[in-house]
């Protein structure tokens, strides 16, 4: 906590952020999943060709292969998604569906590793839902891979914005009891 207490303002700022982004994809979700996809699409473009080069400058290397076939692949997935909305919209669906639950299963693991400490209970109740909404998400698939995605990932954004906002709140307090006296 101490290590918190110290940076509570970065927290605070973070949880805001969040808050403020979670706020938006929930008023716009169709926008926000194309934005995600987009954003992933050029993430994965920009790392294939990085990959490429770096492949090409280490030829002699004995990874070139497996190293050239990663590229292509980050290349190939990448440009799927940008071309094809709709196909990106519902693979992305599913990925986001297991990303919810590991994030979820990781949260509450952490949540109960530090139930010593303040605020801890945001940080479960954080990793609860992002276990349900994968969960859900997983269930209703394909029926609204568009939307769905963009909905989501703004409560998401909501409740982790949230969940840091009272951990940085309790780190506060805690900076604050520890001060000395002046």
């Amino acid at each position: 906590m101490e290590a918190l207490s110290r940076n509570w303002g970065w927290l605070l700022a973070l949880g805001i952020l969040m808050i403020i982004l979670g706020v938006f994809a929930i008023g716009a979700p169709v926008v926000a999943t194309i934005t995600v996809q987009i954003m992933l699409g050029w993430l994965l473009v920009i790392g294939g060709i990085a990959q490429g080069i770096h492949a090409f400058m280490v030829k002699g290397w004995g990874g070139f292969l497996l190293q050239l076939l990663s590229a292509l692949l980050y290349l190939v997935v990448g440009v799927l998604l940008l071309v094809n909305p709709v196909g990106g919209a519902l693979a992305l669906t599913v990925l986001l569906a297991v990303f919810l639950i590991v994030e979820g299963a990781f949260k509450i693991i952490l949540a109960l590793r530090v139930r010593d400490q303040g605020g801890w209970g945001w940080l479960l109740a954080s990793g609860l839902l992002s276990l349900v909404l994968g969960l859900l998400i997983w269930s209703e698939w394909p029926a609204s891979g568009l939307w769905v995605i963009g909905l989501l990932v703004g409560i998401q954004l909501l409740f982790s914005g949230w969940s840091l906002l009272m951990l940085a709140f309790a780190a506060r307090a805690h900076h604050q009891a520890s001060a000395p006296a002046a």
